[in-house]
């Protein structure tokens, strides 16, 4: 006897709400069945989004111990860009879970001008002060407003992502109103006084723990 695409091992019906797997029609009597396959991958993908969240702390605390300016070994240019990949990878967790949401435009907005950003902002990074970099027209002297011109996408983007964390409705609005404010500080952290990059990775720790443990519970574990 064969088994039926939406029945699970154990014969019971395979039943999946449309909320948790991202579908902005209203629910029908054919979504409330779905087939075995695309439930694996939708389960997949919405647990990749869960573990990736906590990206967002782990590089706000590596961003944080930057701007305070202590002396390590490996030098601050690696804790940097940890911090930066760290975060790209949350950014992206953020917007696939937000993909069932009403503001999930937003967040695909905020996406895409935060990897702008973070992909202009990583190799400038890098390049030792009063350097051009090669196969670019950018000027030495350049480099710093295009670096800052990184820094205010990365934030931009940040700012658009806790808009539509803030307007989903999925998790604490809190969260959101904490990441727009790390967004604002960061951004404006290269051109400000020394503590408010500093300020900006403790609002981003904050929220992104409130994300991170929010996400966790948003689905029960495997």
């Amino acid at each position: 006897m064969s088994m039926s695409q939406f029945q699970t091992a154990s014969g019971r019906p395979l039943r999946v709400s449309p909320a948790w797997v991202g579908a902005a029609r209203p629910e029908t009597d054919d979504d409330v069945l779905l087939t075995v396959q695309e439930a694996v991958w939708i389960w997949s993908v919405r647990r990749y989004a869960r573990v990736s969240l906590w990206g967002l702390p782990l590089g706000a605390a590596l961003y944080g111990w930057s701007t305070l300016g202590v002396t390590v070994p490996p030098g601050p240019l690696p804790v940097e860009l940890a911090a930066g990949w760290l975060a790209t990878v949350a950014m992206i967790g953020l917007t696939g879970l937000l993909a069932g949401c009403r503001t999930r435009r937003t967040a695909l907005l905020g996406l895409l001008v935060g990897l702008a950003g973070a992909i202009l902002w990583l190799p400038l990074t890098a390049l030792p002060a009063g350097t051009a970099p090669d196969g670019t027209t950018i000027p030495a002297g350049s480099v710093h407003t295009t670096a800052v011109v990184a820094a205010a996408a990365m934030g931009t983007g940040l700012l658009l992502l806790g808009w539509a964390v803030f307007r989903s409705k999925l998790v604490n609005p809190a969260d959101g109103v904490l990441l727009m404010l790390a967004a604002v500080s960061i951004g404006a952290g290269s051109l400000a006084v020394k503590p408010l990059p500093t300020v900006g990775a403790l609002l981003l720790l904050a929220a992104g723990m409130g994300l991170a443990w929010t996400g966790s519970r948003l689905i029960p574990p495997v």
